[in-house]
């Protein structure tokens, strides 16, 4: 038996087939990159993702033959609106990453007492309404990029999202899960435009745009499918996943959490995955900017060819001889929160080489992910002595040395760079019977390689490091959502 799982990200979108002893095969991949037309502006074109989503799913199936399901996993809080009789979004769609509802955000709060962050759904949806010209006659649809691949898939019939990225757009009412009606007011947007709330492991349709019409068994945003992934499904149990940023998501349960606010030690609650029988939870922590820093030392430093050539490169030294570098290129996310601090080199001398500051920068996202490791324990109360990772910094055997000498727990690097194709394939295999259980889709998980520590990082004076690069930009440090 196999699963069929797309999984679009940021940057790009791949297809592949996962068989039922969790091995992956005929992995098809496409460059679908965002674009920028200002700072701070990201857009992305929803009718070239549908195209790139149906060629390599195509390609994928002609290798593969038949399959049994179908599961989605995709970057969350991207939002596409469009007309569904046409199918034709009604401008740009907006990614993730784009920032140009900050004013909103700050205007929510302040006048309603209403948290948003820009990153989410809701006042990206808001804007776009507001802002594109919509059609005569128009039936709008708003949906995350899960939404928009169901509907691709499916050829029109399908208007859905899962627990995992509803809960993420600002728009689900926690306690209810169901959509906010006073979220939806101030935001101006219709429940009609929103799609229907499913759980994340159960068949809700069928991918008609497909031969053979396999049956979509899983939604799963990105994050939590790397969870899942991972084989994350016990309490405490926690993965990173270091790719442009780094993600820490920890599983903590069903029981629900009290809020859904930021919580002391700086994390999100989110919704680990959802099913037939129970909501499932976990606890979130972002690192703003981690291979981003790897790409500053290549493209714009130039003192590595590749990002693969940073860990050669740090390896010419065993140690940083006290270079800090603090990854801060986009402002610090968990648990501090400052969009105003900035990247920052300390104890720079004549003697510093090129592999010294290299090595700093490995060593610096280590202690970034430290810190989210942290932060997590604290706010879930769940103690973490193993570590899951993926993502393309996974690879680096300097780095995975340094995260777990930053951390002092075991590493465990996950067998396939992009776990998140093998959590969307684990929640559709159990929903059409692939596997009986989650726990015994996820056995099928074993990691490449385990690395432990072979000696501390100074923490202390990383933490010192971290306060000097804190507040550089005094206006976006007041900035918090």
């Amino acid at each position: 038996m196999s699963v069929l799982v797309i999984d679009v990200g940021t940057t790009g979108l791949r297809a592949a087939v996962v068989r039922n002893d969790g091995s992956v095969a005929h992995l098809n991949y496409e460059l679908c990159s965002p674009t920028s037309p200002f700072a701070g502006l990201v857009e992305f074109d929803a009718l070239a993702m549908r195209d790139a989503v149906l060629r390599v799913a195509s390609k994928t199936l002609a290798q593969a033959g038949k399959v049994d399901a179908v599961g989605i996993t995709t970057q969350r809080a991207s939002t596409v609106v469009w007309d569904a009789n046409t199918g034709l979004p009604i401008g740009p769609s907006l990614s993730w990453q784009d920032l140009r509802t900050v004013g909103e955000c700050i205007t929510a709060k302040i006048e309603h007492n209403l948290t948003l962050a820009p990153n989410q759904t809701a006042t990206k949806a808001s804007w776009m309404l507001k802002n594109y010209p919509k059609p005569a006659g128009a039936d709008i649809r708003i949906g995350t990029v899960d939404t928009w691949i169901a509907h691709v898939l499916s050829n029109g019939a399908l208007h859905v999202t899962d627990h995992s990225n509803a809960a993420v757009t600002g728009l689900l009412d926690p306690l209810t899960q169901s959509w906010s009606q006073r979220s939806m007011s101030l935001m101006g947007i219709d429940e009609s435009m929103l799609p229907l709330v499913v759980t994340s492991s159960g068949v809700i349709g069928n991918a008609t745009a497909l031969d053979g019409a396999p049956p979509i068994a899983s939604m799963i945003g990105d994050q939590q499918g790397s969870l899942i992934g991972q084989g994350c499904i016990e309490p405490g149990t926690t993965k990173i996943t270091f790719g442009t940023g780094g993600m820490l998501d920890v599983f903590t349960g069903s029981a629900a959490p009290t809020s859904a606010q930021r919580s002391a030690g700086g994390t999100f609650p989110i919704i680990a995955y959802s099913d037939a029988h129970s909501i499932h939870w976990g606890a979130e922590a972002i690192m703003l900017s981690a291979g981003t820093n790897i790409d500053w030392l290549c493209n714009d430093m130039h003192l590595i060819d590749t990002p693969e050539h940073s860990h050669d490169v740090a390896a010419q030294c065993e140690t940083t001889e006290g270079v800090v570098y603090v990854p801060a290129l986009l402002g610090l996310g968990t648990p501090r929160w400052d969009y105003g601090a900035r990247g920052s080199l300390f104890g720079i001398t004549r003697g510093t080489s090129r592999s010294h500051i290299v090595r700093a920068v490995l060593e610096g996202i280590a202690h970034r992910g430290t810190d989210l490791i942290e932060a997590a324990e604290t706010d879930s109360g769940l103690a973490t002595t193993t570590v899951r990772i993926d993502g393309g910094m996974s690879k680096n055997p300097t780095f995975v040395q340094a995260l777990a000498n930053a951390s002092q727990r075991t590493i465990e690097v996950s067998p396939v760079t992009e776990a998140t194709t093998l959590g969307a394939a684990f929640l559709a295999g159990v929903a059409v019977g692939t596997w009986k259980s989650l726990s015994e889709a996820v056995s099928t998980w074993s990691p490449a390689f385990v690395v432990a520590p072979n000696k501390a990082l100074d923490r202390a004076q990383w933490n010192e490091a971290l306060n000097r690069s804190s507040g550089w930009i005094p206006e976006l440090s007041a900035l918090d959502f």
